[in-house]
């Protein structure tokens, strides 16, 4: 089974897209609490009813990769509340012909997993549209509480 990924590339430089991922709240969502861009740091982020989840900052090479690894959640939508737990977020950032391709993948949430098929269309919104958009214009394309309800069936 291989993990759960995401690309794009865009207009900017791989600084850019590094300083625009480290900016969480303008991409993912504005229920984050805590420092996203400092190694060691704990945030949170919640989407209430839905989801809750608890990452640590493991890596920060400028230009070059984040990682974060979720260490706490909770899932409503599914049996396994913890499946995020022990998984690991991983931006690749590349130089690609005077353009900067961006690899997201969700280490540990493969095909097969309960949350995969929610999960995925969740990162594949955060990451190619959110991310990307907030990379090219300075503003992601964060979901309303209900918009997330209706993705999981609620």
């Amino acid at each position: 089974m291989s993990d759960l990924t995401a690309t794009f590339t865009v207009d900017a430089t791989p600084q850019q897209a590094y300083e625009a991922i480290n900016d969480v709240r303008s991409w993912w969502g504005h229920h984050i609490a805590g420092p996203t861009d400092q190694v060691g740091a704990e945030w949170f982020y919640l989407v209430p009813d839905i989801h809750f989840s608890k990452q640590r900052v493991s890596e920060l090479v400028p230009g070059e990769r984040v990682v974060w690894e979720f260490t706490d959640g909770y899932l409503d939508f599914i049996a396994d509340k913890k499946e995020w737990v022990g998984t690991t977020g991983r931006f690749d950032i590349v130089a690609d012909g005077g353009q900067t391709r961006v690899t997201f993948t969700h280490e540990g949430l493969a095909r097969g997993d309960e949350c995969f098929d929610v999960c995925y269309d969740a990162w594949t919104h955060y990451i190619t549209v959110s991310l990307r958009g907030r990379i090219e214009s300075g503003e992601g394309t964060i979901r309303t509480q209900d918009e997330d309800k209706a993705a999981v069936g609620r």
